[in-house]
């Protein structure tokens, strides 16, 4: 399997967690996005939409997404629940994290330390729903040690990506007690290293 990841991106180092936690191998391709590497026709022709990650099988088969991604690797794994509600309650944490959670944390984070803004050039609008995605977290996690119960499943895979390096993103984690808990236990389960 080679995995087409740009090392800079949650949404690609998801694959990888997903990958090392389960020791599935892989081959890593280190794709530079800012270089336009998404755009050649060889790229373009396993994932159309142009985007990190994409996931090569072996028998030829392309993926991408990186939700679909790591859903797809880790099925019948410990990172799935195998009660059915549970496991749709880790999806609807899924779908919420791409649609309300990464378009704030990440896009901040991608303009403060990519783009080289500064925190006061950021859209407020964004910053505004970056925290409000910290606040339902900081509710739900003062309730549960992962966001599906006792055990770490791909919900919390998916939120950890960015959600360790928000403060990268101008967004002040110090208020948010149960999340910088969640974030070093949820770290220690998939066996990674702190986050700088």
């Amino acid at each position: 399997m080679k995995i087409h990841g740009d090392s800079n991106s949650g949404n690609c180092l998801k694959v990888k967690w997903v990958c090392d936690k389960l020791a599935l191998p892989y081959r890593w391709i280190e794709i530079d996005t800012r270089k336009g590497e998404t755009r050649t026709p060889q790229f373009l022709k396993m994932n159309g939409a142009g985007q990190v990650p994409a996931v090569e099988f072996d028998d030829g088969r392309t993926l991408a997404q990186s939700n679909a991604i790591i859903r797809y690797l880790a099925r019948d794994s410990a990172l799935v629940p195998r009660d059915a509600f549970t496991a749709a309650k880790m999806d609807e944490w899924l779908f919420w994290e791409q649609y309300s959670h990464e378009p704030y944390i990440a896009v901040c984070r991608f303009q403060l330390v990519y783009l080289g803004k500064s925190a006061s050039e950021l859209d407020p609008e964004k910053v505004k729903r970056g925290y409000a995605a910290l606040d339902r977290m900081e509710q739900h996690l003062a309730a549960s040690r992962f966001f599906v119960g006792e055990v770490v499943s791909l919900a919390d895979v998916a939120l950890l990506a960015y959600t360790r390096l928000a403060h990268e993103g101008g967004f002040d984690l110090n208020r948010f007690a149960a999340v910088r808990r969640w974030i070093g236990e949820a770290e220690t389960a998939l066996g990674l290293p702190p986050a700088r």
